[in-house]
């Protein structure tokens, strides 16, 4: 697996892998076997090939159009990060009704891709999307429902090193193909807070 993103190892020692005792269909998938304690693993080759495609995606948009949003807590601070780096925009605290499809909103914008922490949590603004037409990209946990989300990033989008390395190599890997200097990301810039 030399053609990986991280190595094995930097995504087993994330948990980026590890899901919950609960696996929807639309995951089963994305997974590599069921541990002895009960949860479901996601397999590492396919969440590094889905970064791989969801980066290849979004660095087709203006960075400006793209909006990531993240209620949970843990996904804060990556999401600022990456959003930073790249130009785009974000919503960490509560989700407005409307802020995709109520112009009157004072807050109102209309993006062209929006990328969600967790569609279970996240579900207002997917579905204010779907609305629009505007295309979905979401971190899936074993347990998420893929309904109305057009790319799916397999990961634990809930830990808080899974999150910290997810962010940054699809940050990375925007800004590679979009041909601009990564030198200067560091994985730690997205780690939040204990």
């Amino acid at each position: 697996m030399s053609d990986l993103l991280a190595s094995e190892d930097t995504y087993r020692n994330s948990a980026i892998h590890i899901g919950t005792k609960i696996r929807s269909a639309d995951m089963k998938k994305f997974t590599a076997y069921v541990n002895k304690e009960g949860l479901n693993i996601l397999d590492i080759k396919k969440i590094d090939e889905r970064i791989k495609i969801a980066a290849k995606f979004l660095s087709r948009f203006d960075p400006s159009g793209i909006v990531f949003v993240a209620s949970r807590e843990y996904a804060k601070k990556p999401v600022k990060a990456a959003a930073a780096a790249l130009g785009a925009k974000y919503i960490t605290d509560r989700f407005i009704p409307g802020s995709f499809t109520n112009p009157s909103l004072s807050g109102f914008f209309e993006p062209d891709v929006i990328v969600l922490n967790d569609p279970a949590t996240d579900n207002q603004a997917q579905k204010e999307a779907v609305i629009n037409g505007t295309p979905v990209v979401a971190l899936c946990h074993t347990n998420n429902s893929t309904s109305f989300v057009d790319l799916v990033v397999p990961a634990n989008n809930k830990g808080r090193e899974s999150l910290a390395l997810v962010y940054f190599l699809l940050t990375k890997e925007i800004l590679s193909a979009n041909g601009k200097d990564v030198s200067q990301l560091k994985q730690e810039d997205f780690l939040a807070e204990l």
